[in-house]
């Protein structure tokens, strides 16, 4: 009876450790950012004319449905992974011409220096390959980049991560599907 107990009481608490399937994806649902356990909030897939290109997820401290309510969140993760191979290059277009689609003209001056950091970090990965994983992460006053788990570089600033992820989450998101997906909805 015993063994019974410890049998089921084990499948509860594997219950409680769910992990989402995004095109193909397992994603936890959980991370750890800066010593602070955040909780997925969405994701969904990145597609561009009929190519999946990457899983996008969003990770925060609790849920929320709207870019201000993630802004005011403590630290954050925004997460992708890669379903096709990229060249550093279309990697940094993508997210400079993000960037330039949700900010205006003077926030994007506000950044310059933050996102040529930013442009010379992800040009030092060369090519992101099929089962890659980029993280974004926003700790402590600066966005870290992660590349398969390895540290790749800190930016500081809270003016240059809110610029980066209004790539996902602002006005003109990169994909409405996606924005949307990783706001829970």
């Amino acid at each position: 009876m015993r063994k019974l107990m410890a049998v089921l009481f084990g499948l509860l608490l594997a219950a409680g450790v769910q992990a989402m399937d995004v095109g193909g994806v397992k994603l936890g649902d959980k991370a750890a950012v800066g010593g602070q356990d955040l909780v997925l909030n969405g994701a969904g897939v990145r597609t561009k004319v009929f190519f999946k290109i990457y899983v996008g997820s969003l990770y925060i401290p609790a849920k929320a449905t709207t870019l201000a309510a993630v802004l005011d969140k403590g630290p954050r993760r925004i997460q992708m992974n890669l379903l096709r191979n990229l060249s550093a290059d279309q990697l940094v277009d993508a997210l400079t011409d993000g960037m330039k689609d949700n900010n205006s003209a003077a926030e994007l001056a506000a950044v310059k220096a933050q996102t040529d950091q930013l442009v010379s970090i992800m040009k030092a990965f060369n090519e992101v390959k099929e089962n890659d994983v980029v993280t974004l992460d926003f700790v402590d006053g600066a966005t870290k980049i992660g590349f398969n788990g390895a540290a790749k570089g800190s930016i500081p600033g809270d003016a240059f991560n809110k610029a980066l992820t209004k790539i996902w989450l602002g006005d003109h998101p990169v994909q409405d599907d996606l924005k949307k997906a990783m706001l829970g909805g």
